[in-house]
């Protein structure tokens, strides 16, 4: 496996052209001892083979689209279905089990590129589609962009799983989101309406909670997804990089930031690891053994004309970032 190498000071980070996946994470302590805080995979193989989507880019549309289909200026598309009757991560073989092509890195940043032809996966357009990942002292920055010859849908982010341990469990991890509100969902982990407040749930985490403190609350949105799989409505205006995140692993002392121009940020807790998938250090991925931040658009807006339009037409260029700032307290 060819890993491309990133790196300042302060961080190091893997990535590979399949899937464009960031495939590791090292920063130091506290103490300064490094480790990999992102879940990764010993070979290519087991990449092909990961029903997790680590550290890919994912897309076409990152999340979910209810029912497969969606409707654009009055044409019906339909996505095959790879989770009941919903398409996830705009369905299967998407961009994450895909080679993206790349100019070479330059030592700091690199730019992945994957053009996905029209009516692929039923997705209308020519989708021409890169991801720039650059290291600069402790912050890792994610920049899509995306343009089209026809009128589509588009949402990517990265599926990276972090554990700023290590290793272990992450349910000890102190996590901040900056989100007031949250989309309600149901047992499909599908959206239901618009935004609900956090304020009074055990979706609350404006001030610093324990990842693993509510994860087994009765909540009836808990229950629904078994744990926390939400779209936090970042506060402040989307379009702009704003805080979204900031969590802490109390014994290493490292810490992440999260800043997105993205409307909202998926908080996951891993809640479909079940013990099948082998890690490079052979051991065994479960629930609450990492957690991921996905900045993305609302889940399943093409059937939600009330949400943030995810609509690219002919002549726009679709751009999300996120910036993750490691360090330590």
């Amino acid at each position: 496996m060819d890993v491309i190498w990133l790196r300042s000071s302060a961080l190091e980070v893997g990535v590979i052209t399949y899937g464009a996946r960031i495939v590791s994470v090292r920063t130091p302590d506290r103490d300064g001892t490094w480790a990999d805080i992102t879940l990764g995979l010993a070979d290519l193989d087991a990449y092909r083979r990961d029903p997790g989507y680590l550290g890919a880019c994912v897309g076409r549309y990152a999340n979910r689209i209810a029912g497969a289909r969606f409707t654009l200026d009055g044409a019906e598309y339909r996505i095959p279905p790879n989770e009941g009757e919903n398409a996830l991560h705009g369905g299967p073989g998407g961009f994450e089990s895909k080679e993206w092509s790349t100019d070479g890195p330059d030592g700091s940043s690199v730019t992945l590129r994957h053009t996905s032809p029209d009516g692929d996966n039923g997705f209308p357009g020519t989708l021409a589609a890169t991801v720039t990942y650059t290291v600069d002292g402790p912050e890792l920055s994610i920049e899509h962009t995306a343009t089209t010859d026809k009128p589509t849908v588009v949402n990517l982010t990265n599926h990276a799983y972090w554990n700023l341990a290590g290793g272990g469990s992450a349910e000890d991890h102190e996590v901040q989101l900056h989100a007031g509100h949250v989309l309600p969902v149901d047992g499909d982990s599908l959206p239901t309406g618009p935004p609900i407040p956090v304020d009074g749930t055990p979706l609350d985490f404006r001030s610093p909670a324990r990842l693993g403190a509510r994860i087994r609350d009765g909540h009836p949105q808990l229950a629904a997804v078994h744990g926390h799989d939400h779209a936090y409505v970042i506060d402040d205006s989307p379009g702009e990089l704003r805080a979204a995140a900031r969590v802490v692993e109390p014994r290493t002392g490292r810490t992440l930031q999260l800043r997105t121009d993205q409307p909202s940020v998926q908080f996951y807790t891993g809640n479909m690891l079940n013990g099948s998938l082998v890690l490079r250090d052979g051991s065994t991925a479960r629930q609450t053994d990492a957690f991921c931040l996905e900045a993305q658009g609302f889940p399943d807006a093409p059937n939600h004309p009330d949400y943030p339009s995810t609509v690219l037409r002919p002549g726009e260029e679709y751009r999300s970032r996120m910036v993750f700032t490691f360090g330590t307290a």
